[in-house]
């Protein structure tokens, strides 16, 4: 299924909630808030690279692994999170698909 998503899948879903599951009682949530195209797509590749950005509290501060999040309209997706640092009252997280 991550195969077969595309910069356009994420950037109707800008703003949107996502729930991360990281063990905890309660999910972590999150907020999409930027959904970014690369320039160019590698010659043969099925899908123009892409990545994400989420917002999340500042607490906890998760170490970069696959998580998986629950969305409305995508259903449970297992990515691949890396932390950014605070930014604001929050802490980014990105997400990069090839």
């Amino acid at each position: 299924m991550l195969s077969e998503l595309t910069h356009e899948t994420f950037a109707n879903e800008l703003g949107s909630p996502f729930e991360l599951d990281y063990g905890a009682g309660a999910p972590l949530k999150l907020e999409l808030v930027e959904a970014n195209a690369a320039k160019q797509s590698s010659v043969g590749s099925r899908r123009t690279p892409f990545s994400l950005l989420f917002r999340g509290p500042r607490q906890p501060v998760l170490p970069q692994k696959i998580y998986p999040l629950e969305h409305d309209r995508l259903g449970r997706l297992e990515i691949f999170l890396v932390p950014l640092g605070p930014e604001g009252a929050g802490m980014c997280y990105e997400a990069v698909f090839t």
